[in-house]
Protein backbone atom coordinates (compact mmCIF):
# COMPACT_ATOMS: atom_id res chain seq x y z
CA UNK A 1 0.00 0.00 0.00
CA UNK A 2 1.58 2.97 -0.91
CA UNK A 3 1.09 6.31 1.69
CA UNK A 4 2.30 9.60 2.10
CA UNK A 5 4.53 10.43 5.34
CA UNK A 6 3.36 13.34 7.40
CA UNK A 7 6.23 12.94 9.65
CA UNK A 8 10.12 11.91 9.33
CA UNK A 9 9.87 8.16 10.55
CA UNK A 10 13.87 7.11 10.84
CA UNK A 11 13.09 3.28 9.26
CA UNK A 12 10.80 4.69 6.65
CA UNK A 13 11.38 7.89 5.38
CA UNK A 14 11.29 12.43 5.47
CA UNK A 15 8.19 13.88 5.82
CA UNK A 16 5.82 14.31 2.37
CA UNK A 17 7.51 11.13 1.10
CA UNK A 18 5.17 8.52 -0.94
CA UNK A 19 6.70 5.43 0.62
CA UNK A 20 5.49 1.48 0.06
CA UNK A 21 4.59 -0.88 2.97
CA UNK A 22 2.37 -3.85 3.73
CA UNK A 23 -1.35 -2.81 4.16
CA UNK A 24 -1.82 -3.81 7.82
CA UNK A 25 0.86 -1.30 8.79
CA UNK A 26 -0.47 1.35 6.87
CA UNK A 27 -4.32 0.53 8.40
CA UNK A 28 -3.64 -0.36 11.77
CA UNK A 29 -0.56 2.07 12.71
CA UNK A 30 0.69 4.55 10.20
CA UNK A 31 -2.84 6.11 9.58
CA UNK A 32 -4.40 5.62 12.89
CA UNK A 33 -1.46 7.91 14.45
CA UNK A 34 -1.47 10.73 12.03
CA UNK A 35 1.92 9.49 10.67
CA UNK A 36 0.51 9.05 7.16
CA UNK A 37 -2.20 9.34 4.75
CA UNK A 38 -3.13 7.24 2.05
CA UNK A 39 -1.21 8.19 -1.03
CA UNK A 40 -4.43 9.91 -3.29
CA UNK A 41 -4.77 13.24 -4.75
CA UNK A 42 -6.62 14.75 -1.81
CA UNK A 43 -4.65 13.64 0.31
CA UNK A 44 -1.31 14.98 -0.93
CA UNK A 45 -2.99 18.41 -1.35
CA UNK A 46 -4.28 18.16 1.78
CA UNK A 47 -0.58 17.48 3.27
CA UNK A 48 0.32 20.62 1.21
CA UNK A 49 -1.58 22.27 3.00
CA UNK A 50 -0.84 21.90 6.21
CA UNK A 51 3.01 21.44 5.45
CA UNK A 52 2.23 25.50 4.25
CA UNK A 53 0.35 26.19 7.75
CA UNK A 54 3.34 24.67 10.07
CA UNK A 55 5.87 26.70 7.89
CA UNK A 56 3.91 30.03 8.00
CA UNK A 57 3.41 29.36 11.57
CA UNK A 58 7.26 28.17 12.46
CA UNK A 59 8.80 31.41 10.54
CA UNK A 60 6.06 33.87 12.99
CA UNK A 61 7.32 32.20 15.81
CA UNK A 62 11.23 32.99 14.65
CA UNK A 63 10.41 36.46 13.78
CA UNK A 64 8.60 37.27 17.41
CA UNK A 65 11.75 35.45 18.92
CA UNK A 66 14.18 37.49 16.96
CA UNK A 67 11.91 40.93 17.78
CA UNK A 68 12.57 39.87 21.64
CA UNK A 69 16.22 38.46 21.25
CA UNK A 70 17.07 42.22 20.13
CA UNK A 71 15.27 43.70 23.28
CA UNK A 72 16.82 41.14 25.46
CA UNK A 73 20.20 41.70 24.11
CA UNK A 74 20.14 44.85 25.54
CA UNK A 75 19.16 43.96 28.81
CA UNK A 76 21.18 44.13 31.74
CA UNK A 77 20.24 42.56 35.49
CA UNK A 78 21.99 43.63 38.79
CA UNK A 79 21.72 41.24 41.38
CA UNK A 80 22.91 42.48 44.88
CA UNK A 81 23.99 39.99 47.07
CA UNK A 82 25.49 39.06 50.49
CA UNK A 83 29.46 37.86 49.82
CA UNK A 84 32.46 36.82 51.60
CA UNK A 85 36.32 38.25 51.68
CA UNK A 86 37.45 36.82 48.38
CA UNK A 87 34.34 37.55 46.68
CA UNK A 88 32.72 34.22 46.73
CA UNK A 89 28.92 34.37 47.35
CA UNK A 90 27.13 32.99 50.51
CA UNK A 91 24.78 31.62 49.08
CA UNK A 92 24.41 31.69 44.71
CA UNK A 93 22.67 33.41 41.99
CA UNK A 94 20.79 30.36 39.92
CA UNK A 95 17.80 30.48 37.35
CA UNK A 96 15.27 31.65 39.08
CA UNK A 97 16.90 34.53 40.38
CA UNK A 98 17.47 35.26 36.77
CA UNK A 99 14.00 34.82 35.80
CA UNK A 100 12.70 37.33 38.63
CA UNK A 101 15.69 40.02 38.35
CA UNK A 102 14.09 39.77 34.62
CA UNK A 103 10.08 40.26 35.73
CA UNK A 104 11.17 43.44 37.22
CA UNK A 105 12.68 44.58 34.04
CA UNK A 106 9.30 43.60 32.30
CA UNK A 107 10.54 40.53 30.37
CA UNK A 108 8.70 37.65 31.03
CA UNK A 109 10.89 34.64 30.11
CA UNK A 110 10.34 31.11 30.54
CA UNK A 111 13.24 29.20 33.49
CA UNK A 112 13.61 26.69 30.16
CA UNK A 113 14.94 28.90 28.07
CA UNK A 114 18.01 30.43 30.13
CA UNK A 115 21.14 28.60 29.94
CA UNK A 116 23.19 28.16 32.88
CA UNK A 117 25.66 25.18 33.34
CA UNK A 118 26.00 25.82 37.30
CA UNK A 119 25.10 28.73 39.71
CA UNK A 120 27.04 31.87 39.70
CA UNK A 121 29.03 32.20 42.90
CA UNK A 122 31.54 35.00 43.06
CA UNK A 123 30.73 38.33 42.06
CA UNK A 124 31.45 39.74 38.59
CA UNK A 125 30.03 40.10 35.30
CA UNK A 126 28.63 37.52 33.51
CA UNK A 127 26.63 37.06 29.78
CA UNK A 128 23.61 34.70 30.08
CA UNK A 129 22.94 33.22 26.87
CA UNK A 130 18.47 32.39 26.58
CA UNK A 131 17.37 30.16 23.64
CA UNK A 132 14.29 31.87 22.66
CA UNK A 133 14.03 29.50 19.25
CA UNK A 134 15.95 26.49 18.31
CA UNK A 135 17.70 28.77 15.79
CA UNK A 136 17.58 32.02 17.85
CA UNK A 137 20.23 33.14 20.73
CA UNK A 138 20.06 36.47 22.70
CA UNK A 139 22.42 37.40 25.45
CA UNK A 140 21.99 39.24 28.83
CA UNK A 141 24.35 40.57 30.80
CA UNK A 142 24.07 40.14 34.46
CA UNK A 143 26.25 41.90 37.36
CA UNK A 144 26.88 40.27 40.45
CA UNK A 145 27.55 43.24 43.38
CA UNK A 146 28.01 42.76 47.17
CA UNK A 147 25.00 44.14 49.18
Amino acid sequence: MKVILTQDIPSLGKKTEAVEVKPGYARNYLIPQGLALPATESSLKQLQIKIKKDELRISKKKQEAEELGKKLNEVSCTATVQAGEDDKLYGSVSIPDIVKLLDEQGVNIDKNKIILDEPIKALGVYNIPIRLHPEVEATIKLWVVRQ
